[in-house]
């Protein structure tokens, strides 16, 4: 839980330096709620022993505030922490035991109940305090610009370029804007063995091939391959999302299954649904496939014998 803890300290320090320091109080808001919930349910509802030392609550809140703008007000913050921690995690029996991402269901309850707090973004700064201007994500200028009638080509010279993009200068969420900074911490969890490389490259060459095979069959219609890997939720999903060990496949081929899984969804709702971004939902409808992955991907225990019917 350290490990991944470190891993995403690069991005949140890259999204203090963009959106100033409400990203970090963002930030201590939601792991405080987490930590907070988790110890009210351990003690006066479930009566058993604290679990805040195994640190998941710590990341629960990190990736919570990873995935909300950084001018989210105090109380909505708090809302979705109660969520995540007690219906996405305690509710299932806690730590090891629940189906879902539980940051990522609280995030998308958000969504949900809150949508125009929800996607209003603050845009980049580089200062430390922010000024309060909001502006639309790249991916919902291509959503909304196509709906118009517009052409990729011209909407294309409205966003960020792919350097701003890489290192972050973009509106979104909290912790989704620096791809630079989540791939620092893909390389440091990848050298300390803490994740495979199963799921993040599967799904992140998912959403590449598939948007490229679009993109070259109707460039006036579609984004190349590039900006749909850079913006949105994408690498942070396939990071620190879809990596999950207790919602994610346990084999190696279940991962590779699992992380095309995820990138074919965010494909099909990015490119046909009306929402400009789908990876918490692909990773959350995934989740709910992990236990049949499992069963057919499960080895043979070396010795057993089939038995046919």
């Amino acid at each position: 839980m350290r490990g991944v803890i470190y891993a995403m300290l690069p991005a949140l320090a890259f999204s203090v330096y963009t959106f100033g320091l409400n990203a970090l109080l963002v930030t201590l808001e939601a792991v405080i709620s987490c930590v907070l919930f988790e110890q009210l349910i351990n003690r006066y509802l479930l009566g058993r022993q604290s679990s805040i030392a195994d640190g998941s609550a710590i990341i629960t809140g990190m990736l919570l505030a990873f995935n909300v703008p950084t001018n989210l007000p105090l109380h909505i913050i708090v809302l979705g922490s109660a969520v995540a921690v007690g219906i996405g995690k305690m509710s299932f029996g806690g730590l090891g035991n629940n189906p879902f991402n539980p940051a990522l269901v609280g995030r998308v309850f958000l969504l949900m109940s809150f949508p125009v707090q929800m996607t209003s973004w603050p845009t980049a700064q580089g200062t430390l305090i922010a000024d309060g201007t909001t502006g639309a994500t790249a991916l919902g200028l291509l959503k909304d610009g196509l709906r118009q009638g517009e052409q990729v080509s011209s909407l294309m010279r409205e966003m960020p370029s792919y350097a701003e993009l890489f290192f972050g200068f973009q509106g979104g969420s909290l912790g989704e804007m620096s791809a630079f900074a989540l791939l620092l911490g893909l390389v440091y969890m990848l050298y300390r063995k803490i994740i495979t490389w199963h799921v993040p490259v599967s799904m992140v060459a998912t959403v590449f091939l598939l948007t490229a095979v679009f993109w070259l069959i109707d460039p006036g219609k579609y984004a190349n391959p590039a900006f749909h890997v850079l913006t949105g939720g994408v690498l942070i999903g396939a990071i620190f999302m879809a990596t999950d060990y207790v919602t994610s496949p346990f084999t190696h081929k279940g991962m590779i299954i699992f992380g095309v899984g995820i990138g074919l969804i965010t494909v099909v709702i990015r490119l046909f649904g009306s929402y400009p971004e789908g990876v918490s939902f692909a990773i959350l409808i995934m989740n709910a496939f992990v236990p049949l992955i499992n069963r057919y991907t499960k080895p043979t225990r070396y010795g057993a014998k089939t038995v046919s019917s």
